[in-house]
């Protein structure tokens, strides 16, 4: 397994980022009943100096999952982070959200945040065994279905022992 950065979003330019854009939405369907569109994700991408989008591969460089965030001064917004359902309840997203705090802290990140469907039990686990805490509640913040978000913090991105 390796985790990348997709550095650029030239779309139309390049065909493995084009490529990877499309496994990346294609994720993202499969996971989210609201998904972020293509335009959406290419435009974070060739605008944003903030947005990071890590890719994990598999040896045969397929992406088996994504993460999209935002680094803004010492705090890492996680946006959206989702595993191909064939390759779900192995550790990966584990695996990767440890390589993007990671790669945040090395950029100067201090802390980390996120919403969470409030029903979401597999997402809470996650984030619960990497060491964050609920903070708040959004009342009906996510639709189809409405439901309320959960806003995690994790207060520290140091991963020494």
């Amino acid at each position: 397994m390796i985790v990348e950065r997709l550095r650029d979003a030239e779309a139309g330019g390049d065909a493995e980022i084009d490529a990877d854009i499309d496994a990346v939405m294609g994720l993202e369907a499969d996971s989210f009943t609201n998904p972020w569109s293509r335009e959406t994700l290419v435009w974070e991408l060739r605008n944003s100096d903030v947005t990071r989008v890590y890719l994990l591969r598999d040896d045969q460089r397929r992406i088996l999952a994504f993460c999209v965030c935002w680094l803004i001064f010492d705090e890492l917004h996680i946006n959206t982070l989702a595993v191909s359902p064939p390759a779900r309840r192995r550790g990966l997203a584990t695996f990767l959200l440890r390589q993007v705090m990671a790669e945040a802290a090395k950029e100067g990140g201090k802390k980390a945040t996120l919403e969470v469907r409030a029903s979401n039990g597999a997402a809470l686990a996650l984030y619960d065994r990497l060491g964050f805490h609920v903070a708040a509640r959004r009342p009906r913040y996510y639709t189809q279905p409405e439901e309320d978000a959960l806003i995690l913090w994790r207060d520290s991105l140091d991963t020494s022992p």
